[in-house]
């Protein structure tokens, strides 16, 4: 494989017809056989990758510096209108979001990576939100088969169920309630693990309001949750980040693997 049809091939799991912004080709490649995948793949595992003979780095958050990254935070706006929400105003909820998003990029070393796989003339790329949608649906999928048209399903259900799936099961840090209790009502629950990053606070309360119950998430800052406990209208659990992300990339993994490449799982990716 080259490292455009290992792209094309997570972009084709996933659904999708074109390479999202926090998506990246960074150093190409052809005639790959030994990939070395991780959750945060840098210098030290590009240094890491060079010494053990592997032909390709793949990093599933991005060190690419595509101006348009925060796009991807559109995915909220359509997802959101899908519930009832009008495009306009989910468009405005997100607009402060973006602007903190940008005050963080705008100052980061983001040719950091990319500029050592030059160096080493490693071909390297980043695939995130192909990885991050293959995961949503997954859960989304399992759950759903598991509690829909259960009305009395609680919280404390919808953890030990997610600790079926092995990515959570073995997992260091298991699913967690960060809104609500174990008794807690369900109602509606949505599986929210693609977008780029969270949203904020302001957008989470426009899917309670269009009548999510429950938001399973991959993570969700401090600050945020604390304001959502406040608002008294919704409940929020946390599946787990690196567990989460590796459900997406295990499957792209399968997938390089049936055309024949090796690949290596290493840094927070869980079996």
């Amino acid at each position: 494989m080259n490292t455009q049809e290992m792209m094309d091939s997570a972009l084709k799991l996933a659904g999708l017809d074109k390479m999202p912004e926090d998506c990246g080709i960074d150093v190409e490649g052809s005639n790959i056989k030994r990939v070395l995948m991780g959750v945060d793949m840098d210098t030290a595992e590009l240094l890491l990758a060079k010494e053990l003979g592997y032909d390709c780095v793949v990093s599933h958050h991005p060190r690419n510096t595509n101006p348009n990254k925060l796009e991807v935070l559109n995915t909220h706006i359509h997802k959101l209108e899908a519930l009832g929400v009008p495009r306009n105003k989910a468009q405005k909820r997100l607009e402060e979001r973006k602007e903190e998003l940008h005050y963080n990029m705008h100052v980061s070393n983001s040719r950091r990576t990319e500029s050592a796989a030059k160096l080493l003339k490693m071909p390297y790329i980043s695939i995130h939100t192909p990885a991050d949608i293959i995961g949503e649906g997954i859960v989304q999928k399992f759950l759903d088969g598991k509690f829909a048209g259960k009305k009395d399903t609680k919280l404390q259900e919808i953890v030990d169920a997610l600790e079926e799936i092995s990515e959570y099961r073995n997992s260091a840090r298991k699913p967690v309630i960060r809104v609500g209790s174990k008794e807690s009502y369900a109602g509606k629950i949505y599986v929210l693990m693609s977008g780029l990053t969270g949203p904020g606070p302001d957008i989470l309360k426009e899917y309670f309001e269009a009548g999510v119950g429950t938001l399973v998430m991959m993570h969700i800052p401090e600050k945020d949750a604390k304001i959502i406990k406040e608002q008294k209208i919704g409940n929020v659990i946390i599946a787990g980040h690196m567990s989460s992300d590796s459900l997406g990339l295990n499957k792209i993994a399968d997938k390089w693997r049936e055309a024949g490449v090796e690949v290596t799982m290493m840094s927070g990716i869980v079996g």
